[in-house]
């Protein structure tokens, strides 16, 4: 998952203004409390910042790709 692709999928599943508000103000237990903005700009993969959202505000698997999209492979290192 490109960069590009996590926010578009963040405005489709949250909407525009929540989505945002979250990426700014969420912190993301399992990343050590970081928000997705800070998660993004210290390196993590888009992809796993996306689950560890998804996760931790209970979005389900079957919603969490929007409708054109499918779920890309998780990168090697992923610790989960």
């Amino acid at each position: 998952m490109r960069e590009r692709e996590f926010w578009q999928l963040l405005e489709e599943v949250f909407g525009r203004s929540y989505g945002r508000a979250l990426a700014h103000d969420q912190g993301l237990t399992k990343l050590g409390g970081a928000t997705v903005v800070e998660a993004l700009e210290r390196g993590e993969e888009p992809r796993v910042v996306w689950n560890v959202l998804c996760d931790q505000m209970d979005i389900p698997d079957s919603k969490r790709w929007g409708k054109d999209h499918t779920a890309p492979p998780l990168p090697v290192d992923f610790r989960g």
